[in-house]
């Protein structure tokens, strides 16, 4: 499915007002060094309003909140606790990264469970102020080893223009085998709209290394919409747990060598004009000066 909007902010449209809709579009990644590596594959997403996940629930009978469907959404693959509600512990990681006042809203782009099974790389969460302007987006990064690392980066003044929304951070969490720990994250994000878009260019100190985009466009989450986006895209799980891994096996072909897994950092850290944060005050201790 082809997106056919620009990157500009007013034509994308204010935030969906449904309390769950999909994104149908494709991730694509380009590898440009050492080795050239390309790859893009069709698949789908889920934005679910995390104050509206009882409405959310009734949507469509084939997709469920917390329960068991075709497609499903379950707090506890984001939270890890059965017993912590997804919009609290949001909010608790907002304040600790200083935002002062309760989002009015907050909405999670990831991937649904099919048929129970659900494996995230990157999920991404838009919390909004009363005045419906973003005041933060949360990076919740995952790897194939079980682990997570979230990046919490509240949106600074110059983060937002009319393409969108900038941010940056170092590398602190490990993902690929075939990429070192000293990189740099710029973002570059379009929030959910009619469409939405995702680019994150990773950096080392000579320039960009990789490229990941994905891009969708709006499906409503209506029974029909979802078992034709099955039938076309079926076994969603499957396809990105082996997709990394196809991926991976082609880099090793080329001449790329597995590097070691570090020691997990702490599950979050906040950064805010591309510093970190630590106890309110910026931590010196980065990979370099944000790029321009």
């Amino acid at each position: 499915m082809q997106t056919t909007l620009g990157s500009d902010m007013a034509r994308n449209g204010a935030p969906p007002d449904e309390a769950a809709l999909l994104y149908a579009g494709h991730v694509m990644h380009q590898r440009m060094k050492p080795v050239g590596h390309r790859f893009s594959y069709e698949v789908f997403s889920l934005m679910v309003d995390l104050d509206r996940l009882d409405e959310a629930d009734r949507l469509s009978a084939v997709f469920s909140v917390n329960r068991r469907n075709l497609l499903s959404f379950h707090e506890k693959d984001h939270t890890g606790d059965t017993g912590v509600s997804l919009r609290n512990y949001v909010d608790s990681m907002l304040e600790d990264a200083g935002v002062e006042t309760r989002s009015a809203r907050v909405l999670l782009v990831c991937y649904p469970r099919i048929l129970g099974l659900v494996f995230n790389p990157l999920a991404v969460y838009y919390a909004y102020g009363e005045n419906g302007r973003l005041c933060a987006l949360v990076y919740e990064v995952r790897n194939t080893f079980g682990e997570r690392h979230t990046y919490v980066c509240p949106v600074a003044s110059g983060d937002l223009s009319d393409a969108g929304i900038r941010q940056q951070c170092d590398k602190i969490f490990h993902v690929s085998p075939f990429i070192p720990m000293a990189m740099r994250y710029l973002f570059r994000m379009l929030p959910p709209g009619r469409e939405i878009r995702w680019r994150i260019l990773e950096t080392d100190s000579d320039g960009p290394l990789l490229a990941a985009t994905f891009s969708g466009v709006q499906v409503p989450l209506k029974t029909g919409q979802i078992l034709r986006l099955v039938a076309r895209i079926p076994h969603l799980t499957f396809k990105i747990i082996a997709g990394i891994h196809w991926e991976a096996l082609k880099l090793w072909i080329k001449g790329m060598r597995y590097i070691s897994r570090p020691e997990a950092p702490a599950p979050t850290s906040t950064w805010r004009n591309g510093h970190r944060l630590r106890h309110g005050f910026y931590d010196e201790s980065k990979v370099g000066d944000p790029a321009e």
